[in-house]
């Protein structure tokens, strides 16, 4: 009895002491202090020793005021961090890192019976070979465990937020769409354009895997305690590469709610042959069903039946209006400085707004903050540079690109009398700069300018130039919300030196320029909710051009008013999981367009044609005051639903506003196009479009397909009278037409993937029509019906193969075949009055002869040793192998009285090219 009275004394003494120890008084101050430094001043304070690992705290600085128990102010320095502690009975302080060191047991712990506990069977998902193959185990990399946050004494709540960033170990760019997947769950997510990525995890151990084609496959074992950071880095795969032409990511075509989008990254499709060997960005996306061209390196994209200028480019968030080298023969895209393409087409989300048809969202390369690197080619044409180079190590660094032709001097070689005068030049530049500020802060600044000049067998030179800088900042305002601002310039502009010997010499320029601002937030309200929202403004100013003359000319001077306007919008959209298997994007976004004085409108007389002779007022407004206000709301609306893990359906609304307008008779887009804005007499275009798909992902042998149907109305779109007068015309409305259209079509795709034979198939059947109706004659076209536009070719079809025989050779070829555009053709002649004229067939009656065309190619790729000087790649292609003579355009010129037929084409003889690409 007195043994067991001095053990229960003994013991109570001790709980005093634990108590008393835990309770006793500590004021630390710290201004970036280490918590060595903390625990040592602690120490001095009260009787307490600290028990910990250096590894744990080293680098661990704390700044704040703490002043209070023991136990308190302990609680407060290690709040942040994912440091536990545990005060012992005699004075010892217990540093844990993540877990916790319990005192006494949860109550009812011994009660618990074996057969309460209940063991969940969680189905294992398929390991999907597009990213893991278990015969390639080389390919995988291991790391140690990684324990995300701790625990918290009392906490109750089972699931948590894990987020993070993941990189190229190689270079230090972020991993875009880098696939993460959760195995023993069943679950999983993809990375953002910044490499950034969040998923909701239960309470204890996990297996994730990390994999993206070319990477090497990263598997963890993660403790999660609470939530927390897991930042990813992968390392490159060198015998991954080239062996894949597209890639949409695993299964992201079936699980994404957007319809109607491609995306493909720029270096996986260099096997591709192109005219004159040249690794273009954007002709790549003339091969995908739903978009073409009027004609072969023509300018501008039709995509589902849409004007070229419906089309909205962005560079890095940046706009380029023209895209294009040459007249269209060459992308003004340097390959080497780009990343990615992604189009939409089809759902157009609610954050891209002032286009109808669709949006070009490129990306160039984040540049590397490790080592130097670059990557050059050398053409027949042109040759391209692009470099890498670290400014801070892991931390920032710059990207410059340019690509020059010098096809002066083939021109200049060639043995054609008629050429001895012409001249073709053209350059780009590209210049990124990525800085990392902080844990998830991102500044970004990126350049861009093109310039063509070139005179063909004339006494015309031409130029025209893009310039474009924007610079962004990225931020997070916590674990579910993150944004960006974007501040950018763009502009465009061209001159025309007419210097003859005549009396009509000129000199003529035109420019438009837009400055941007837009601000986008994200922020995941919860795990079915993922919202964006924000607004953007721009400021459009338009030189509508002069008109100088030159040496003896007769011409008179022509200088025309700036014209300027805003255009601006809020948005927001909700991606909603409804349950899972429906997924369902929602999106609204509010426009408004201010045309902004000075300037001067006409008002013209209610229900006659827009003339001089029908002008009733005149109205001045002056700077700054708002002539015209458009606006509206435009709805953005697109759902999936899984029939299957590997199979969905997906259906979409949209309607959409452009403000904008090009002014052009030319059946392609021309360079020398020119831009209005919407005012009192140009309404703005409209368009509503309903799309529904299906989508199929097949194992074996991992093919992808889809087969989509739209149907899209539009209203205000803009033509011109036969013979109309757009240059220096001020009231370009008495030239114009307004109309309807409608365009229709279904798209068939068929993908495989991987594997020693990969390529696509695509297939479009579609249709473009287009109505010019009015009580008036001179306003009305082919009797006010429906008739097919310019660029209606109801059959469209590209296969792209490759055939990889080793790993260092290949073999690929395109075959493509269109239906032929509509042309006008004269159909009888008649005499009048002793002179001859001729009648014309209805607009667009009839059409040129079927497109269709064979290009083969062999690539030849160095060996893929990663400790090596670099990396070279041979392509060796021929376009056009069976010289078909395609037509371009068919023109009539009368000749000594005689109407004659012309056939004029761009390529019509095999082009056989050899390049050669370095990469170091």
């Amino acid at each position: 009895m007195k043994k067991l009275l001095s053990l229960l004394v003994y013991i109570f003494f001790l709980q005093v002491l634990e108590a008393q120890t835990a309770t006793e008084m500590v004021h630390v101050t710290s201004k970036e202090q280490s918590l060595f430094d903390i625990f040592e001043s602690i120490e001095s304070q009260v009787e307490v020793s600290f028990f910990y690992a250096d590894s744990w705290i080293e680098g661990v600085t704390v700044t704040g005021d703490f002043k209070g128990t023991l136990y308190n102010v302990l609680s407060g320095i290690l709040e942040d961090t994912p440091l536990n502690f545990f005060i012992t009975q005699d004075r010892r302080v217990i540093i844990t890192k993540n877990n916790l060191i319990y005192s006494s047991l949860p109550e009812g712990f011994f009660s618990k019976q074996k057969d309460s506990i209940q063991v969940l069977a969680l189905e294992q998902p398929r390991a999907d070979p597009f990213f893991y193959d278990s015969q390639k185990i080389e390919d995988t990399r291991f790391v140690n465990t990684v324990r995300i946050g701790k625990e918290v004494l009392g906490r109750t709540k089972q699931s948590y937020t894990v987020s993070g960033i993941a990189i190229n170990q190689d270079s230090g760019n972020p991993l875009q769409d880098l696939s993460i997947l959760v195995e023993d769950l069943g679950i999983g997510t993809s990375t953002d354009e910044n490499g950034y990525y969040e998923i909701n995890l239960p309470q204890g151990e996990h297996t994730v895997k990390s994999s993206l084609l070319g990477m090497q496959t990263l598997v963890q074992k993660v403790i999660v305690y609470s939530g927390g950071e897991l930042n990813l880095s992968l390392s490159e795969n060198y015998q991954q590469l080239g062996e894949v032409l597209l890639n949409s990511g695993a299964n992201a075509n079936v699980e994404d709610a957007t319809a109607g989008s491609e995306k493909y990254n720029v270096e996986e499709n260099k096997n591709i042959p192109l005219v004159l060997g040249e690794r273009d960005v954007l002709k790549i996306a003339a091969t995908l069903p739903g978009i073409s061209t009027v004609g072969e390196s023509a300018s501008g994209y039709n995509v589902r039946g849409s004007r070229s200028d419906q089309n909205l480019f962005l560079l890095d968030g940046g706009v380029i209006y023209n895209p294009s080298h040459f007249f269209g023969i060459f992308s003004a895209l340097n390959p080497f400085t780009t990343e990615s393409v992604e189009i939409f087409k089809g759902h157009m989300p609610a954050r891209f707004g002032g286009r109808l048809a669709s949006v070009f969202d490129i990306e160039s390369k984040t540049p590397t903050t490790t080592d130097f690197n670059g990557e050059a080619s050398i053409g027949p044409v042109t040759s391209s540079l692009m470099l890498q180079i670290p400014v801070v190590k892991e931390k920032s660094g710059i990207m410059v690109g340019g690509r020059a032709t010098y096809s002066d001097y083939i021109l200049r070689a060639l043995d054609e009398e008629s050429l001895d005068n012409s001249s073709a030049s053209f350059y780009d530049i590209s210049l990124k700069y990525d800085h990392k500020l902080g844990r998830y802060g991102r500044f970004k600044a990126s350049a861009y300018t093109s310039q063509d000049r070139f005179s063909i067998n004339s006494d015309s030179v031409y130029a025209y130039q893009n310039i474009m800088a924007n610079v962004s900042y990225a931020f997070r305002l916590s674990e579910k919300s993150r944004g960006e601002a974007l501040l950018s310039h763009s502009r465009y502009n061209f001159e025309i030196d007419y210097d003859s010997q005549n009396q009509n010499a000129f000199a003529q320029d035109y420019a438009i320029a837009e400055s941007a601002l837009r601000f986008d937030m994200i922020s995941k309200s919860s795990e079915r909710h993922n919202l964006r929202y924000g607004l953007n403004t721009k400021l459009y100013s338009i030189n509508p051009g002069s008109l100088d003359p030159l040496s003896k000319s007769n011409l008179q001077p022509i200088t025309l008013d700036n014209k300027k306007g805003f255009e601006s919008a809020i948005y927001f959209s909700d991606e909603f999981e409804i349950n899972e298997k429906l997924l369902v994007e929602a999106g609204l976004r509010l426009s408004m367009f201010n045309l902004v004085g000075p300037a001067t409108q006409r008002i013209y007389e209610e229900g006659l044609p827009k003339s001089d002779e029908t002008v009733s007022d005149v109205i001045e407004y002056e700077s700054g005051e708002f002539a015209q206000t458009y606006g509206g709301p435009e709805f953005r609306i697109s759902s999936r639903y899984l029939l299957s893990r590997t199979f969905s359906v997906k259906a979409s609304y949209n309607n959409t506003l452009q403000y904008i307008h090009t002014l052009s008779n030319n059946t392609a887009a021309s360079p020398i196009d020119i831009y209005t804005l919407s005012d009192r007499n140009i309404e703005p275009q409209r368009s509503q479009q309903v799309s529904l798909g299906f989508y199929k992902n097949f194992d074996a042998p991992l093919l992808e397909l889809s087969l989509e149907g739209y149907y899209k109305t539009s209203t205000n779109l803009i033509d011109f009278k036969t013979g109309a007068s757009l240059f220096f015309n001020e009231y370009i409305e008495t030239e114009a037409l307004q109309g309807n259209g409608r365009s229709y079509g279904v798209e068939f795709l068929i993908r495989k993937e991987a594997g020693d034979f990969n390529g696509y198939l695509s297939y479009t059947f579609s249709r473009s029509l287009q109505q010019f109706d009015s009580l008036f004659g001179e306003n009305r076209i082919n009797e006010g019906e429906y008739f097919p536009t310019n660029y209606d070719k109801p059959h469209d079809i590209s296969l792209i193969t490759n055939y990889r025989l080793t790993k260092r050779f290949s073999f690929s070829g395109n075959i493509v075949y269109q239906t032929g555009r509509p042309v006008t053709f004269p159909i009888g002649k008649y005499i009048y009055n002793n002179a001859e004229y001729v009648v014309y067939s209805d607009r667009n009656q009839f059409r040129i002869p079927d497109y269709y065309r064979l290009d083969l190619g062999v690539n030849i790729e160095g060996n893929h040793k990663k400790n090596k000087l670099g990396h070279s790649f041979i392509n060796i292609s021929v376009y056009n192998v069976l010289g078909r003579n395609n037509p371009y355009a068919v023109y009539f010129v009368t000749d000594a009285g005689e109407v004659k037929a012309y056939q004029s084409s761009i390529f019509s003889v095999p082009v056989p090219t050899i390049t050669y690409n370095f990469k170091f």
